[in-house]
């Protein structure tokens, strides 16, 4: 195999570099939790995980993957196997993966490969990294409300059409089979509002008479821990309220104000995990990936290398994922000593812990006070005065504020909020420079003094030209993130969840 590959590229490609570079990479013990004892041999496991890295890296099918294993001789070389090896059945993959999910072993191929590059000195913790994060799409078809409900409705028939044939062909209308029997898409639905709203109120009933049946005393109990009847009832909840008096029945669509949060409604009956975000004006229904890299100096000699990667559902805030970061970076032993990030990962809180709890500085731009603030030459937060201990703010025209409220901001962190009565900011000849003309006085929100104090340090920081110069590094895993999507197709899941 060797000769036949040396002969082939005698300039190298790619999977032969890595394995004279890095040699074996996957032991088959670290796989053992994941197999059993007996039965016939399987394929090594070993081998399973360095086939799923390539297919991932070429962006494969598992058939097309697997036929590589048997075709390509760069493949045999990285591999080590002989040239009349005939590979295995592509549905191998599939179950080595489902293996690896039910042991918690997801990520164990990307922390094998990380020890092995510890081991070569290519990357080392205390350095420089960066994070950055991008959408993931969901791998399911965007649907409109009405489409989406109707789709719930016919997924769920179909569900119990293979978990419980009989029981559902005692009960349900025939002429359900021609309503739901092709998919939402298949047909027009109708552009008339009236038909429209008649063809809703159809499916909404028709759902409500589905649920009713499947949890009646005389279903079989099972019935009700079928994953896609579970997806139907939670769906009619969140998108319909019913109504039941005198016998008769009333179904209408919830308001925008009485729809769940993003974070909790469902926009799929196929990938229910999948959430509905929004940022920057682009809307998406799927996932958020959040990738960490190295970023040493060039005269380090060392190659910028992925350290790790978390995917949240879309509606997590990239606050949230940095403690995880940290945490899972520092099991690896990879901490770095700076780390780089972008406005939107950047919290007091996180300023004030990564230092304390990790031994990380965390560098990254703090937002201004005010929208007003960056617009104008108007008065920041920097222009009042803050007494803490008399509980009160005065702004540069001497006044004083009238509320000290405490208690916590939208993400549940501590703040005060601070505000002068309106009377006090109506009449004052500054008020262009201060506050909008709404019929509330200026407010201000504070943070405890220590956030506060280290806001202030590092927005007076972050206008230097040096940390200026160290933060431009952080654009360049931007690139990173373009080559994930365009050579790895990161931008849209491959498998449902």
């Amino acid at each position: 195999t060797r000769a036949v590959a040396r002969a082939a590229f005698p300039k190298g490609c790619l999977a032969m570099r890595v394995r004279d570079a890095l040699g074996p990479l996957f032991d088959d013990e670290i796989f053992r939790s994941a197999f059993g004892v007996r039965g016939r041999p399987g394929v090594a496991p070993g081998q399973l995980a360095l086939v799923s890295v390539l297919q991932f890296a070429e962006n494969l099918t598992d058939r097309q993957a697997a036929h590589a294993v048997r075709a390509r001789i760069d493949w045999k070389y990285l591999l080590g196997l002989q040239l009349t090896d005939s590979g295995f059945d592509f549905t191998v993959l599939t179950g080595f993966r489902d293996r690896l999910l039910d042991h918690g072993l997801e990520e164990k191929v990307l922390d094998l490969m990380l020890e092995r590059l510890i081991e070569l000195r290519l990357v080392s913790g205390r350095g420089r990294q960066r994070t950055d994060s991008t959408h993931v799409l969901a791998a399911v078809r965007d649907l409109n409300r009405l489409e989406f409900v109707g789709e719930t409705l016919r997924a769920a028939l179909e569900a119990v059409a293979v978990a419980a044939p009989g029981w559902l062909a005692s009960w349900m209308p025939p002429v359900w089979q021609e309503q739901y029997g092709a998919r939402v898409d298949s047909y027009r639905l109708p552009s008339d509002e009236n038909e429209r709203t008649e063809l809703t109120w159809r499916i909404a009933a028709d759902g409500y008479s589905f649920l009713e049946a499947a949890f009646a005393s005389d279903a079989p109990h099972w019935l009700r821990q079928v994953p896609a009847i579970g997806t139907l009832r939670a769906v009619w909840l969140q998108q319909f309220q019913r109504t039941i008096a005198d016998g008769m029945q009333e179904v209408a669509w919830r308001g925008k104000n009485e729809l769940p949060p993003s974070r909790a409604r469902i926009t799929s009956p196929y990938d229910p995990d999948a959430r509905n975000a929004v940022k920057r004006g682009s809307a998406w229904d799927g996932y958020k990936v959040h990738f960490t890299e190295t970023c040493d100096a060039r005269d380090s000699g060392r190659p910028h290398l992925i350290t790790h990667v978390v995917t949240t559902d879309a509606t997590v805030g990239d606050p949230v994922v940095v403690d995880e970061i940290h945490d899972r970076l520092h099991a690896k032993h990879l901490l770095p000593g700076e780390h780089l990030m972008d406005a939107g990962y950047i919290s007091a809180e996180l300023l004030l812990t990564a230092p304390s709890q990790h031994g990380v500085r965390v560098i990254g731009p703090v937002r201004p006070h005010t929208r007003r603030t960056v617009q104008t030459a108007g008065y920041g937060k920097a222009s009042f005065t803050i007494d803490r201990d008399a509980r009160r703010a005065t702004c540069p025209d001497g006044a004083h504020s009238r509320y000290w409220t405490e208690g916590l901001d939208n993400n549940q962190r501590p703040a005060i909020r601070i505000r002068f009565a309106t009377e006090t900011c109506a009449l004052c000849p500054s008020r262009g420079q201060c506050t909008n003309p709404t019929r509330y006085g200026r407010q201000l929100t504070v943070r405890p003094q220590d956030q506060d104090a280290v806001l202030e340090r590092v927005r007076a920081e972050q206008s230097t030209e040096e940390w200026k110069a160290v933060y431009a590094i952080r654009s360049g895993v931007e690139g990173t993130i373009h080559q994930a999507v365009t050579a790895a197709g990161s931008r849209r899941t491959r498998y449902i969840g």
